[in-house]
C-alpha cells in the first residue's frame, strides 16, 4: 500500500513530516476496510440473491474504502477559508536588498510571471517620479504596448533555463506635455534554488534615450548621405551620356578635317588647330567615359562579360595602344609574362581598361629615360599583374588618399601632370568586381609598384553575381598598402627591385614575352 500511495501524496507540494501522517491514517482505513471485506456482501445477500449481492458488495466495499482514505487524508490537513489566502506563498528569496540599491538605473525584483515584487537601484528615485507604481503588472503596463511581447518572451527564455536575457523596451513617462516614452535596455537575470527552479527575477534598466536618439540621428544622416550619393551618380551617368554624343561628333569631324577630305587646310597653323581639337576631345571623352563606368559600378550596374582570352595578347595590345605616348616621353616600356601564365576568364574589356589607367598613369609620373614594367604571374589560381614604375613616387603620408575619385597628389613637382584623378578608383572598382584587390608600395623619388590580384577562374565574379544583392563596389574604395611598403625597411628594396627589373617577376627567368617602347 505504501509503494501505491508514495507517487501520489507528495504532489501538493507538501513536506515530508505531513506525508508520513498521511501514510499511518491510510493504514489505519486499510485495516478497517479489510475487516469489511467479508462482511458488506454477507449482509447484501440478506436482500439480494447470491449472484448479484456478491459484486453490488465488492462495490460498495471499494467505493466506501476510497472515501475513507480521501476523508482520512483531508481530515489531518488545515485548508484556508474564504479570503484568508488568495494566491500561493511567494517563495523565500535571499536578502541581497542592500546590493540592489547600490546598482546603476532602476532595479526591480519580478516574480515568474513578471510582476514586480520590490523596487531598488540607486537611481530608483528619479525613475519613480516620472513612472506610475510599478509594483504588481504597474511596470508591464507602463511598456508600450508593441514592446510587451518582447519583453514577455526575454522572462520565458529565463523560465526555459537561459542564465541572461536583455531587450530593449519604450516605458511611459508621464509629464506636463502627456505620456512620452522613454527608451530602455533591460537586462534581466535569474534567482533559482538549489534544484534550479526559476524563483524570481532581477531586471537592472537604463534610460538609453539619449544614444537611440544620437542612433536615430545619424541613421537619418546616413540615410540623406546615401540618398545624396545616388543622385550624384545619377547625374554622373546623366551628363556622361549627354556628353559623349556631342564628343562624338567633335572628334569625327576634327578626324575629317585633319585628313583633309573636303579640301586642303590652307598653313601649319590650321593642322595645328585642328591636332589640338583632337587631343582635348579624345582626352575629354576618356574622362567621360571613366566617369560613365565609375557611376555603374557605384550604382551596381556595370556589367562584366566573362570569357576566357590570353592574358599576354592582351597584355600587347594596351603596349601597343600606349606605346606611342612611351615614346614620346623617353620613356622605355616592357612587358613579362611567365609561361605559366596562358587563358584567364575575366572581362577583357575591364582587365584591359586597368592596364591602360596603370600604365598611362606609370608613363606619366615617370620622367624621360625611366622604366615602366608590366609583370604577369600565376600564384594558385590568382592572376597577379604587377605595373612598376622608376617615377616620381609617392609620399607614405599620402598612401591613404589615393584611390579616392577625383583627388591626385599635389606638390610643386606633380602639379604639371594633367589628370582628374579617377584612374585608379576605376582600377579599384573594377578590380573588386572580379573578387580581386589592388595593393600599392611606393616611395617618393624611387618609384611605384601596383599589384592588381584577380581570380583567373572568374570565380570571385561568380559568386558576386549569384548573390541577392546589387553587386557594388565601395567609393571611395581604399587601396592596400604592401606590409613592406614602410620608409625605412621598405624603400631600399623597392629602388634595388625597380633598378634591376625583378618586380614581378616569378624566379627571375621563364619570360614568355619582352617588349621595348
Amino acid at each position: 500500500m505504501d509503494e501505491a500511495a508514495a507517487p501520489w501524496l507528495p504532489r501538493g507540494g507538501l513536506g515530508s513530516a505531513i506525508a508520513r501522517h498521511d501514510f499511518r491514517r491510510l493504514r489505519a482505513v486499510a485495516a478497517v476496510s479489510l475487516t469489511a471485506l467479508p462482511i458488506v456482501p454477507l449482509a447484501l445477500t440478506l436482500a439480494l440473491p447470491v449472484s448479484a449481492a456478491l459484486p453490488a458488495g465488492a462495490a460498495l466495499w471499494a467505493s466506501a474504502s476510497l472515501l475513507a482514505a480521501a476523508a482520512a487524508i483531508a481530515g489531518g490537513r488545515e485548508f484556508p477559508t474564504d479570503g484568508e489566502v488568495e494566491f500561493a506563498p511567494a517563495p523565500e528569496l535571499p536578502d541581497l536588498n542592500a546590493a540592489y540599491d547600490l546598482f546603476a538605473g532602476l532595479v526591480t525584483v519580478h516574480d515568474t510571471r513578471g510582476h514586480v515584487l520590490s523596487v531598488h537601484g540607486r537611481d530608483a528615485s528619479e525613475y519613480l517620479k516620472l513612472m506610475r507604481d510599478p509594483h504588481g503588472r504597474g511596470f508591464i503596463e507602463q511598456i508600450h504596448v508593441s514592446d510587451r511581447i518582447a519583453f514577455l518572451r526575454a522572462i520565458d527564455s529565463l523560465r526555459l533555463d537561459s542564465e541572461r536575457s536583455a531587450v530593449d523596451i519604450r516605458l511611459e513617462r508621464t509629464s506636463a506635455d502627456g505620456p512620452q516614452f522613454a527608451h530602455i535596455y533591460c537586462e534581466m537575470t535569474p534567482l533559482r534554488d538549489a534544484e534550479g527552479n526559476l524563483l524570481a527575477i532581477v531586471a537592472q534598466s537604463r534610460d538609453v534615450s539619449e544614444e537611440a536618439r544620437l542612433q536615430a540621428e545619424a541613421a537619418a544622416k546616413a540615410a540623406h548621405a546615401e540618398s545624396a550619393n545616388d543622385a550624384k551618380t545619377r547625374f554622373l551617368a546623366a551628363v556622361s551620356h549627354e556628353l559623349r554624343t556631342p564628343l562624338n561628333a567633335i572628334l569625327g569631324f576634327s578626324d575629317v578635317l585633319a585628313g583633309e577630305y573636303f579640301g586642303k587646310l590652307e598653313n601649319d597653323r590650321q593642322r595645328e588647330y585642328v591636332s589640338l581639337i583632337h587631343q582635348s576631345g579624345t582626352h575629354l571623352l576618356s574622362v567621360v567615359n571613366t566617369m560613365l563606368d565609375m557611376s555603374k559600378i557605384e550604382a551596381g550596374r556595370y556589367e562584366l562579360l566573362l570569357e576566357p582570352f590570353r592574358v599576354a595578347e592582351a597584355i600587347a595590345a594596351c603596349e601597343a595602344m600606349l606605346s606611342h605616348q612611351a615614346r614620346e616621353k623617353g620613356v622605355r616600356l616592357t612587358s613579362r609574362v611567365t609561361r605559366s601564365v596562358g587563358e584567364i576568364n575575366a572581362d577583357q574589356r575591364a582587365f584591359q581598361q586597368i592596364l591602360i589607367n596603370l600604365i598611362g598613369n606609370a608613363i606619366k609620373f615617370t620622367d624621360r629615360g625611366g622604366l615602366v614594367t608590366v609583370d604577369a604571374a600565376l600564384e594558385g589560381n590568382m592572376l597577379k599583374l604587377t605595373v612598376s614604375d622608376t617615377g616620381i613616387g609617392i609620399a607614405a603620408d599620402k598612401l591613404q588618399m589615393l584611390g579616392q575619385p577625383f583627388v591626385q597628389i599635389q606638390n610643386d613637382y606633380t602639379r604639371r601632370y594633367e589628370g582628374t584623378g579617377l584612374g585608379l578608383s576605376l582600377v579599384k572598382g573594377l578590380a573588386e568586381l572580379h573578387g580581386g584587390d589592388v595593393s600599392i608600395r611606393s616611395a617618393e623619388g624611387e618609384g611605384t609598384v601596383i599589384v592588381v590580384t584577380i581570380p583567373g577562374d572568374a570565380s570571385g565574379a561568380a559568386e558576386r553575381q549569384c548573390a541577392d544583392a546589387p553587386v557594388t563596389v565601395e567609393f571611395p574604395p581604399r587601396l592596400k598598402q604592401h606590409a613592406d611598403g614602410k620608409r625605412e625597411a621598405g624603400v631600399p628594396a623597392l629602388s634595388e627591385a625597380l633598378r634591376t627589373g625583378e618586380i614581378g617577376r616569378e624566379g627571375g627567368h621563364g619570360a614568355a614575352q619582352a617588349k621595348t617602347a
